[in-house]
């Protein structure tokens, strides 16, 4: 009896070390290779003089290695938190920008509308009662968001922007930039969300150096009749002097657009700019219309090239009539004939 004991408590203690070498094996995940910046203690100790510190970032303490003083607590860790708590390999718990063109600036989470279709419920196993439920919690969402005026007009002229704009991302961020300021500052009440807005993206678009006409702007936001487009133009005024974001349009800023329109090949762009060179520094375009000299020297330029396009192209482009285009040619002929 006791040598069976024995034989028992040795193979226990075998199978306990063994269990023990193995918990020792177990390596934990390995954090990447950005490491965890936390603030750092320089100079002396003040009890000992020792220069050696320690860092001990769980706990967020800066200790002495020498005699165990705690010089730094709390501090911030100003690092990415590399946790992953799905157990997938991506570590990083970013989530997705924030930008101006929504009106919480995404900072908000919703219930997507594409997973509350009765094909997606299928998908996903849901009864019919279960779909409309979720379909009212959707609702209830959405109205819990916009309960305050702001909510709502941001709402709208954020929409606007993205969806009548026809801006590059990075303009329409500054657009929407615009019309949060033009909000702070007044502009907005009284007027109609659909002005401010399109005014907001004539500016922005203008100071991108990459302008677009004031009767292109209205037909894309729908305000065709003559005083809505009238009600542009001097909201595009007020909000100009307001944010102060005066710049002049140049003819050459037009000139991309216009030849990407009428589908021209590359060596006429190159030619226009030339003859811009050539007679730029003249007084006699002051007080013309930019886009309208830009149609104009793309004419000549296309016809000098051998791809000419018709009058009635150029001017449907840059948004004149045939006469002022040929008044405009008629002043180009004289200046180069010098």
């Amino acid at each position: 009896m006791m040598k069976r004991e024995a034989q028992d408590q040795k193979s226990s203690v075998n199978q306990s070390n063994k269990e023990g070498s193995r918990k020792k094996a177990i390596v934990p995940n390995k954090r990447p290779s950005r490491a965890r910046g936390t603030e750092a203690v320089s100079g002396k100790c003040r009890i000992c003089d020792s220069n050696s510190w320690d860092t001990d970032s769980v706990r967020g303490e800066t200790i002495c290695a020498e005699c165990g003083y705690v010089a730094a607590e709390n501090m911030i860790d100003p690092g990415a938190e590399w946790t992953n708590h799905s157990g997938g390999d991506d570590r990083s718990r970013v989530g997705a920008p924030t930008t101006l063109t929504l009106s919480d600036k995404g900072l908000s989470t919703q219930i997507s509308r594409s997973d509350l279709t009765s094909g997606t419920a299928a998908r996903h196993g849901m009864s019919g009662k279960n779909l409309r439920e979720w379909r009212r919690r959707q609702r209830v969402d959405q109205r819990s968001k916009t309960r305050d005026s702001r909510s709502r007009n941001l709402t709208t002229a954020m929409q606007f922007i993205r969806d009548k704009g026809d801006l590059p991302p990075q303009i329409e961020q500054e657009a929407a930039n615009l019309y949060r300021h033009a909000m702070k500052e007044g502009i907005v009440t009284g007027r109609s969300i659909r002005g401010v807005t399109a005014a907001c993206v004539y500016i922005a678009a203008r100071q991108a150096e990459i302008p677009r006409r004031i009767d292109v702007i209205a037909k894309a936001f729908d305000m065709v009749t003559e005083v809505e487009e009238k009600e542009l133009k001097r909201t595009i005024r007020l909000v100009a002097r307001k944010m102060n974001t005066h710049h002049i349009t140049g003819p050459e800023e037009y000139f991309e657009k216009f030849h990407s329109d009428l589908q021209l090949p590359p060596n006429v762009l190159g030619e226009t700019r030339d003859l811009w060179d050539k007679v730029s520094q003249d007084m006699i375009w002051q007080g013309k219309k930019p886009s309208g000299i830009a149609g104009c020297i793309l004419y000549k330029a296309s016809q000098n090239s051998g791809s000419s396009r018709t009058q009635s192209e150029v001017c449907k482009v840059s948004g004149i009539s045939e006469v002022t285009l040929r008044g405009l040619l008629k002043i180009l002929n004289q200046m180069l004939s010098k």
